[in-house]
């Protein structure tokens, strides 16, 4: 896939991943998922689930350290900041070519990281309303998981 294609294919699972609404319950279902899932594939992730500016789900298994809590940090801000997930905005940085995303973006490194791993919560008519994120693998399994894990679990939330 060239990097068209893949920009294309990253914002296609943006448009896709919707929730009809979005609350603390909501929360926990769908950390529970993805510890559950981390867990059966023995993944050495952190992951956090943020409504707002408020972190509302937070598990750590085993292999992973507070390093991963600093990079869920970093890609939830990227999410925050941009609406889109992690991995996109540092594609689409990287296509462009124009250098070091902190750089030309005048953003501090030790608080924003445009590294796969972050998707937002998006409702249909309203947008982000919050950022799932795992931290741990390389990052495109990291987005990789995430994205496995919200169509799971939207599907099942449908059905």
């Amino acid at each position: 896939m060239n990097t068209d294609e893949l920009l294309i294919s990253l914002l296609e699972q943006e448009d896709a991943l919707l929730f009809p609404f979005f609350d603390y319950d909501v929360a926990w279902q769908l950390g529970s998922a993805l510890y559950e899932a981390a867990h059966q594939q023995e993944l050495p992730i952190a992951i956090t689930i943020r409504r707002g500016p408020q972190r509302v789900f937070h598990a750590a298994l085993i292999g992973s350290s507070a390093n991963n809590d600093t990079w869920l940090d970093r890609k939830c801000a990227v999410v925050e900041l941009f609406g889109h997930s992690s991995y996109y905005v540092g594609c689409l940085s990287r296509a462009e070519g124009d250098g070091d995303f902190n750089v030309v973006h005048r953003l501090d490194p030790e608080r924003y990281a445009a590294h796969g791993g972050a998707f937002p919560i998006l409702l249909d008519k309203t947008g982000c309303v919050g950022v799932v994120a795992v931290s741990g693998l390389p990052q495109e399994d990291d987005h990789r998981f995430v994205v496995e894990q919200l169509v799971a679990f939207l599907d099942a939330s449908i059905a």
